[in-house]
């Protein structure tokens, strides 16, 4: 079977993250917020994870923050490579930390994640959603059309929450849960938002994207647009940008876990439960 082509440039990947590694620390600030929610959602697990494994290009950061809870044990760290070091059944816990996004193979990654762990299990896998730089999208889009009469790939997809979910099952994830929480936050302008994004090492690397570098007139109409639509509300002067982080879970199949119950086989009426009148088929209820 042919393999589709690759949506993103790897090697570019790599460069850019080593790049953004020798930059401010305070570039680190999304994966520091996600990773204090993983804690948080960790601390509310009753269980206890005593072989654990981070998948990311800030592995050793959210390592740090995982060995804070105290269900946690050893916690070992990997890169989120197309193959991941993992062994077979050997882990009770694998996050992957805010890199999924920019997996080839999205699924892939959390097939190895589920075979690497043991039954029962938890993989937790945390990655921009659709509404991440839905501003920037915005502004750059309108400023290319308006300065160029086209429109090329300048910010990467994101998936959205209902499609991300639907990659737990396709894994053989079991009881799987999706849900996002929206961070808002503020910049001096649109310049200053590219350049945290370069810190960060989440620029563009589509293996789709325009190689040529952005025209002076189109940069500058999009920081106008951007200032223009997406300004602070209060006359800062500062602009908003949104960032959506997407939580996956799922866990490893185990006998001993929670299972459906067969169509029928309730013991209970859902009417006794509500303390209603139960109306049949074909009556309407109310008068």
């Amino acid at each position: 079977m042919t393999r589709p082509p690759d949506l993103f440039d790897r090697t570019l990947l790599d460069q850019r993250r080593a790049r953004a590694a020798r930059g401010p620390a305070s570039a680190t600030f999304l994966h520091e917020a996600a990773a204090a929610q993983v804690s948080e959602r960790l601390n509310e697990v009753n269980k206890s994870f005593q072989d654990c494994a981070v998948i990311g290009p800030k592995a050793a950061l959210w390592a740090d923050e995982l060995r804070s809870v105290p269900s946690v044990g050893t916690v070992a760290t990997l890169s989120d490579t197309d193959l991941l070091d993992l062994e077979e059944g050997s882990l009770d816990l694998i996050v992957h930390g805010l890199a999924l996004h920019w997996a080839n193979d999205p699924v892939g990654q959390l097939v190895q994640m589920r075979r690497a762990l043991r039954p029962d299990g938890l993989a937790l896998a945390v990655l921009f959603g659709g509404q991440t730089l839905s501003e920037l999208r915005r502004a750059m889009a309108e400023a290319e059309t308006l300065c160029e009469g086209g429109l090329s790939p300048r910010v990467a997809p994101m998936g959205e929450l209902r499609d991300l979910g639907g990659l737990l099952q396709r894994a053989g994830l079991a009881l799987p849960v999706a849900d996002s929480d929206t961070l808002t936050v503020s910049y001096q302008s649109a310049l200053h938002l590219m350049q945290d994004l370069r810190a960060m090492g989440e620029t563009n690397v589509m293996a789709a994207r325009r190689k040529q570098f952005l025209r002076r007139t189109t940069l500058a109409s999009a920081v106008e647009i951007y200032g223009r639509h997406f300004a602070e509300p209060g006359g800062s002067g500062r602009v908003i940008a949104t960032f959506e982080l997407v939580f996956l879970t799922g866990w490893a199949p185990s006998a001993d876990q929670p299972q459906p119950l067969r169509p029928g086989s309730a013991t209970a009426r859902l009417a006794d439960a509500l303390g209603t009148v139960e109306q049949s088929g074909g009556e309407k209820a109310g008068g």
